[in-house]
């Protein structure tokens, strides 16, 4: 996909995520309230790149678009160009040092926000300036042109409302030369009954478990892990592996036969021949049961992990037979 729309032109109304003026509102009484008590403190360099969705866009955007130009990348997990442009703009907003914030919205996860800004494809990127949308470009574009689109930003932030950007300090949060043992993490308990309870075959107490982490933390790596697992565990605890394997192969265009007896290759320890299982049934379907077997796809992704290799060839082979 090539990139199209590098230009500072053409705001997208907001209105139907949040008033825009509201929120520009809100930012700016806490920038005033900040200066009252001696400015706002510093932050590290993490912290220019956020994970965001619908249920804090207003705060951690519309609202932070006040202070600071907010670019928003709109990716997901099955899509190759993705992985090259996400990590060179995370890699940008460290460098601008605070000039510009970066927010990743999931699109998987976060399909209203990818409708209100009128998305057809990924990657896509917006800019949010002062509680107004900007298209930036869609898909993947050189370093040197998302550059100069990054130096345009900026200036119109700072020329037309003033904004300063974020104070960074390279030291912050960073740990201290000694510290005491590490205290518990406010999770641990949580996920230590979960691993329990999936040790016991007790799939629904684990899956629960599970749940409730990413009740409050989202995006914890060892709730989401252990939540697939548990998951497809559950799922194949009650299968005669002999019909759900006839099934499938009687029925190649069920997608309901050929997602269970994917289920049961990962349980069996055939990676490979449960993610092209289910890759060929994208390719063979559409609509509604294609998403279906997509998406029960990623979720065998994150059974597996995603650095593992054959999660990658298979997100490239997913990634063929989508575009």
């Amino acid at each position: 996909m090539q990139p199209r729309n590098m230009s500072m032109s053409g705001v997208v109304d907001l209105a139907a995520v949040k008033a825009a003026g509201e929120a520009k509102a809100k930012a700016e009484q806490a920038r005033a309230d900040a200066a009252r008590t001696g400015g706002a403190r510093a932050v590290p360099p993490a912290a220019l790149v956020i994970d965001v969705d619908e249920a804090g866009f207003e705060r951690d955007v519309l609202q932070r678009s006040a202070e600071v130009p907010v670019v928003i990348d709109f990716w997901a997990e099955w899509c190759e160009p993705c992985k090259q442009l996400g990590p060179l703009l995370e890699r940008l907003a460290v460098e601008y040092n605070g000039r510009f914030l970066l927010a990743k919205v999931d699109v998987d996860a976060n399909q209203m926000l990818m409708q209100q800004f009128g998305i057809q494809g990924i990657p896509a990127v917006f800019a949010v300036v002062a509680g107004q949308a900007l298209p930036l470009f869609q898909g993947a574009a050189p370093e040197a042109q998302i550059r100069e689109t990054l130096d345009q930003l900026i200036q119109v932030g700072e020329e037309r409302f003033g904004l300063t950007g974020i104070a960074v300090d390279p030291d912050a949060g960073a740990p201290d030369a000694v510290q005491a043992e590490a205290p518990a993490g406010p999770y641990d308990a949580l996920l230590e009954a979960a691993a329990s309870a999936l040790d016991a075959n007790d799939f629904p107490g684990a899956i629960q478990a599970y749940k409730n982490v990413l009740v409050d933390d989202p995006g914890n790596p060892e709730a989401k892990l252990g939540l697939a697992q548990a998951e497809l565990l559950g799922r194949v605890q009650s299968m005669d592996p002999q019909a759900v394997r006839k099934e499938a192969a009687d029925n190649p265009g069920d997608v309901n036969a050929q997602i269970a007896a994917a289920d049961l290759d990962l349980v069996g320890g055939h990676v490979e021949d449960a993610f092209g299982r289910l890759v060929e049934a994208v390719r063979r379907t559409a609509g509604d049961d294609r998403n279906t077997v997509r998406l029960r796809l990623l979720e065998l992704f994150e059974v597996i992990g995603p650095e593992d290799p054959r999660v990658t060839a298979a997100r490239t082979a997913l990634a063929r037979v989508l575009f």
